[in-house]
């Protein structure tokens, strides 16, 4: 059987489907992100060494069948999640309805909440959307309390640009790239940890994949 080659158009709105999920393909792409991106959520949530009372915030959370494995991490957690994607909060709310569990819509770039609220913030492969990175990392920061942890995973620029859809909207990272970032951020304590996985790609191959999670110490 041939398999048509997508076109420009569909690799782009594949595009636009990873950074913001919206309708019936959103609900059909954040499914296929929890499964291609478990590996690197889970690495992230145990990156953040969760303790009981820890309040944690993820932004980009997706459709959110991940999250009872970081309540799961210590006793008494709660958890915030932040989305710019409506169909995105919906969609895990539908799945979490603990009561310490609740979810904000924000537009990017500022953190609707006060300053040193959470002990633990995390996010996996939304980097590379970021509408202004160093203000939405001064943003984690203000909203991090003294001591806390903050957690990103972003898969590495050379394995990224092999993807046919990355070409359109994706803001692509190697760690050279990070460091200058974090280095100009209010952080100064941080350390990177390297990842290899084998993951399935969108026509049924197994691909190695290279991601690294930056944490960074307040």
């Amino acid at each position: 059987m041939n398999h048509q080659q997508p076109t420009e158009e569909q690799f782009r709105q594949i595009a636009m489907q990873l950074s913001h999920p919206t309708g019936d393909d959103g609900i059909r792409t954040a499914e296929q992100m929890h499964f291609s991106n478990i590996g690197m959520t889970r690495n992230t949530i145990s990156s953040l060494t969760l303790m009981p009372n820890d309040r944690v915030l993820e932004l980009g959370h997706g459709n959110g069948k991940h999250i009872v494995e970081i309540l799961d991490k210590a006793e008494d957690i709660s958890y915030q999640g932040l989305e710019i994607s409506e169909l995105m909060s919906l969609e895990a709310r539908k799945v979490n309805t603990q009561a310490n569990v609740s979810f904000t819509l924000y537009e990017g770039e500022n953190i609707p909440f006060e300053a040193d609220c959470f002990n633990k913030i995390l996010t996996v492969n939304t980097l590379y959307f970021w509408k202004n990175p160093l203000q939405l990392l001064n943003e984690i920061y203000r909203v991090l309390k003294p001591g806390g942890k903050f957690s990103f995973a972003f898969a590495q620029r050379d394995f990224m640009e092999k993807l046919p859809f990355t070409k359109f909207i994706f803001e692509l990272y190697d760690i050279p790239k990070v460091e200058k970032l974090i280095r100009n951020s209010f952080f100064k304590n941080f350390e990177f940890k390297e990842f290899t996985e084998q993951i399935t790609s969108k026509d049924g191959q197994s691909i190695e994949r290279v991601y690294t999670i930056a944490t960074l110490m307040k």
